[in-house]
């Protein structure tokens, strides 16, 4: 199986940016499907943006498009999520997510490794 762990959050102002690091160990990197997942207090943990083995092919969420970009270093096995404009909205616990296969899922049941979480909070 595969350990992830998150970092890079923390208490930012709204406008600002962060980088979001998720790094892997225990399997090859390159075999998984990896994915950014977020979850507010009180709220379902949602879909932000998953990316392929290579990051030949990327998808995400609505509320991301060109704010968010995900990205991955197979030769780091990391994969990130660069966060630009931060809004209020976007305080949550960020996850990064595993899936051993080819789809990009956006849904939580179908990534089968989870790291712990890592808080961004966006002050107003």
């Amino acid at each position: 199986q595969v350990q992830l762990v998150e970092s890079g959050g923390g208490l930012v102002q709204a406008g600002d940016s962060l980088r979001l690091s998720c790094a892997a160990s225990g399997r090859t990197f390159s075999n998984y499907v990896m994915a950014w997942f977020r979850q507010a207090p009180g709220k379902e943990r949602e879909f932000v943006a998953a990316i392929n083995w290579n990051g030949g092919k990327i998808y995400g969420a609505d509320f991301v498009q060109g704010r968010f970009t995900i990205s991955r270093d197979n030769a780091k096995s990391t994969m990130y999520l660069q966060m630009n404009s931060l809004k209020p909205e976007d305080t949550a616990a960020y996850y990064c997510a595993a899936d051993r296969g080819m789809t990009l899922f956006t849904t939580v049941k179908n990534y089968d490794y989870w790291g712990q979480g890592t808080q961004v909070t966006v002050s107003s």
